[in-house]
């Protein structure tokens, strides 16, 4: 049973342990002004177990969570409670929205025609290859969403890295890393998180925590975000897997069931916010933490209807403009466009399992009636591109982007 816990919104803070620091060779070109600095010892974080820990908020805290739930609750059943298939694309839409956002937060940015691009397979630069893989990641977190094991959490990051880094991709760490500072070492860094040695046990502590019911979804997918990044198991890839940590909770607690909620783009709206909250955590005060995911949670439910709104009303302007019959193949066509707004004659063959002939007459269809236009400028292997879907998902990561504390 859960520790009995005396004051809401307070966590076991985390310790630090001193360990040798061994030069790993990039203080050869370092002057000794700077080797200086990182010479002897340094502090590395000691998370507390947070398995057994009663988790205590207080009762504004507790409401602004269960609000933020509600409005997730109903944004999943917009998408899954529609008589047609008029929102079925609309899911897949959200999860790429989600990885994209997630990855800002990395600092790694593409556009809505690059990533789409990219996941045709076309070649547009290192940034939208590593979107198409969180993209891969976010899939992957939901899908393995019906047990979250120490492995499930393994194949997320495999998914993330395992194009660009195979060597780490798939593995916990088995080195020092640190958030902050110099490359030289660990030692002015703004967060060293626990040493590698660690990591295996702390990371079953945590899913231990994970398989916990008797805490509120999303104030657990908050905690168990935050604690999977402050012990930092991985290399690389840590905050995107991190995120996609709390879609795969959220799922596999039940409050999603067709969605991903673009939780990250709500996060976009105040990144300081956001880790400063990491911070306080490690500090042992769960309310920021909680208190900006709810927040995020709201701002993404607003802002994803807002992009389904447009989406929508994109999708009525095409069907007003088709005359095509009601069995014809150009309206599955219209709903690939929607969710993957630059096709080719191959992708849309393979989506309808048609022959190239007949998925071109589809294509064929929607660029007499302006929905498709050429992408490039080549006459082979074409390529056309929904410039209105295109600037509906460029305008809503413009939307998540706007910092709350510049406006």
């Amino acid at each position: 049973m859960p520790k009995d816990r005396v004051t809401p919104d307070t966590w076991p803070a985390v310790t630090y342990e001193e360990h040798p620091w061994q030069p790993r060779g990039a203080e050869d070109n370092a002057s000794q002004r700077q080797r200086r600095r990182h010479q002897g010892p340094y502090r590395s974080a000691v998370p507390a177990p947070i398995a057994t820990c009663a988790v205590l908020v207080s009762s504004g805290v507790a409401a602004d969570a269960e609000e933020a739930t509600n409005q997730i609750i109903r944004l999943d059943a917009l998408i899954g409670g529609s008589s047609s298939n008029e929102f079925a694309p609309l899911a897949a839409v959200l999860l790429r929205t989600e990885s994209t956002a997630s990855s800002q937060i990395e600092q790694v940015t593409a556009g809505a025609r690059a990533l789409a691009l990219g996941e045709l397979g076309e070649p547009t630069g290192r940034n939208a290859e590593l979107v198409v893989r969180n993209v891969r990641a976010m899939q992957s977190a939901v899908a393995l969403a019906d047990e979250i094991t120490g492995q499930s959490v393994l194949d997320m990051h495999q998914a993330l890295l395992g194009h660009h880094q195979p060597e780490i991709a798939g593995r916990w760490r088995t080195e020092q890393v640190w958030i902050g500072g110099s490359g030289l070492g660990p030692h002015h860094a703004e967060f060293v998180p626990p040493h590698h040695t660690r990591v295996p046990e702390a990371m079953r502590d945590l899913v231990a925590f994970v398989a916990r019911d008797d805490v509120p979804a999303l104030v657990q997918a908050a905690i168990a975000h935050a604690q999977f990044e402050t012990i930092h198991p991985f290399a690389d890839g840590n905050g995107r897997v991190g995120r996609a940590l709390i879609h795969a909770i959220l799922r596999h607690k039940g409050l999603t069931r067709r969605l991903t909620v673009p939780i990250s783009a709500g996060l976009l709206t105040d990144i300081d916010g956001y880790f400063d909250a990491l911070t306080r955590y490690r500090q042992g005060d769960l309310l920021p933490l909680i208190t900006r995911v709810s927040d995020a949670a709201v701002e993404a439910e607003r802002n994803g209807r807002w992009l389904l709104d447009d989406l929508a009303a994109i999708r009525a302007g095409w069907q007003a403009r088709l005359s095509a019959r009601r069995d014809a193949a150009v309206w599955r066509v219209v709903d690939i466009v929607l969710r993957q707004p630059v096709v080719d004659t191959a992708f849309v063959a393979r989506e309808l399992a048609v022959s190239t002939v007949a998925a071109q007459n589809a294509i064929d269809q929607l660029v007499s009636v302006d929905v498709l236009v050429p992408a490039t400028s080549r006459s082979r292997n074409r390529i056309w591109q929904a410039g209105e879907v295109l600037a509906a998902l460029d305008e809503f990561a413009a939307r998540a982007g706007r910092r709350t504390h510049e406006t």
